[in-house]
């Protein structure tokens, strides 16, 4: 609410000119709560109004992890509604999902990555090396992983050109070997969850007069 990080991402650049725009804003804590919550949703579809190139949107979403709260919840719903009326399609990522994309490997869990961590990974993959805000850092993953998801969503990018970490997090699935669910697949990779993690607002008609 006092800090809400975006970036807007271009998979098809490289170095600094990944980076399309960048930035942070917020509401004080004085202002009304609903009053917070609506400024937050216009900055975000303003947003989005001005970069007429944004394809997808990628959203850090709490309310799918263990981090859930009501406030959160209003906030992820208001930001959705601003993503939903301009019909752009969305992945969800929560913040611990967000950190293992990071690291490009699922089984490095040892030290766990805190703010500066992420702005000096979006540092080094974008070159960028003057001031990284941590939020703006943060929104920069999301926006660069969200990208990789439909690309890969869409056929563009192979299951053999996904990091190790993408792969867990995309498409990962899971054959039971012993046991009562022995033989039992199940698909536990963002791609085969829509409706729950990723959802195609493009493809909602929209409303006619």
């Amino acid at each position: 609410m006092t800090g809400f990080g975006w970036c807007v991402h271009d998979s098809l650049a490289e170095g600094p000119g990944r980076v399309l725009g960048r930035g942070h804003f917020g509401t004080s804590s004085k202002e009304f709560f609903v009053r917070r919550y609506i400024d937050l949703r216009e900055t975000v579809g303003l947003i989005i109004d001005q970069h007429p190139a944004i394809e997808a949107v990628g959203v850090e979403s709490p309310p799918f992890g263990e981090q859930w709260s009501e406030g959160l919840y209003g906030l992820f719903v208001m930001v959705n509604e601003a993503i939903y009326t301009r019909r752009k399609d969305v992945v969800f990522f929560d913040p611990t999902t967000l950190k293992m994309l990071v690291k490009e490997d699922p089984k490095a869990r040892k030290g766990k990555l805190f703010k500066q961590d992420m702005v000096d990974a979006a540092r080094l993959d974008t070159g960028i090396k003057g001031t990284f805000n941590h939020n703006e850092a943060d929104a920069y993953h999301l926006a660069r992983f969200a990208a990789r998801f439909w690309l890969f969503f869409r056929g563009s990018v192979g299951t053999e050109d996904l990091t190790p970490s993408e792969h867990h997090g995309f498409a990962r699935v899971h054959t039971y070997k012993r046991g009562a669910k022995a033989g039992e697949t199940e698909r536990l990779g963002a791609v085969f969850k829509e409706g729950q993690r990723f959802l195609r607002y493009s493809l909602i008609p929209r409303e006619t007069p």
